[in-house]
């Protein structure tokens, strides 16, 4: 084997480079296709129930929202991890392995817009309406329409503290109010 046909350590970590950032794109799409998907739902059942004037129906909205919400959130962690890995990691590695003082500044830099925190405020926001209030008012649809069955309120009444749980690790996660960390 010839020098030439041996693989540095700088080619291997630009090819992790590369399967991580894709493995990144990858879940954003998957990630921003899941709020469509979950507007989707929503709309589907609320409609249905009205429709077939069955309040009762909208029980099938939390165990959705939870389910879609728990993956978006599991997504986004993940989005997150990988830049935190390419920033903190990977970067400083290549950086030395090049002689250059960093490298993919562009994983830094967006990250320190004076807007940063209101966008984070605002998107947890709308996570926490997408995924848990809108449940939540269906859960109050079925409470006060007068049609319920002990049995369905013992259900609405779990389905209602998953989706809390669910809320709480939305803002858990968000963090919308940590002051920014650069690197992080």
């Amino acid at each position: 084997m010839s020098e030439r046909d041996d693989v540095t350590v700088g080619q291997l970590l630009l090819v992790e480079y590369q399967t991580v950032k894709d493995e990144q794109k990858t879940r954003i799409g998957f990630r921003d296709n899941l709020l469509y998907v979950t507007l989707t739902v929503l709309a589907a059942v609320i409609a249905a129930s009205a429709q077939a004037k069955q309040p009762a129906m909208l029980l099938a909205l939390p165990p959705v929202c939870v389910v879609l919400g728990w993956t978006y959130l599991v997504n986004d962690e993940k989005i997150s991890a990988i830049g935190a890995y390419v920033r903190d990691d990977l970067g400083p590695r290549l950086a030395q392995l090049a002689g250059a003082e960093k490298v993919f500044d562009w994983e830094v830099a967006h990250r320190a817009d004076a807007r940063r925190r209101s966008r984070k405020a605002i998107q947890c926001g709308i996570d926490l309406l997408a995924f848990c209030v809108v449940p939540l008012a269906g859960l109050l649809v079925y409470w006060v329409s007068g049609r319920t069955s002990p049995g369905l309120v013992a259900l609405s009444a779990a389905e209602a503290l998953t989706i809390l749980g669910l809320g709480a690790q939305v803002v858990v996660y968000a963090a919308p109010f940590r002051a920014p960390n650069p690197s992080g």
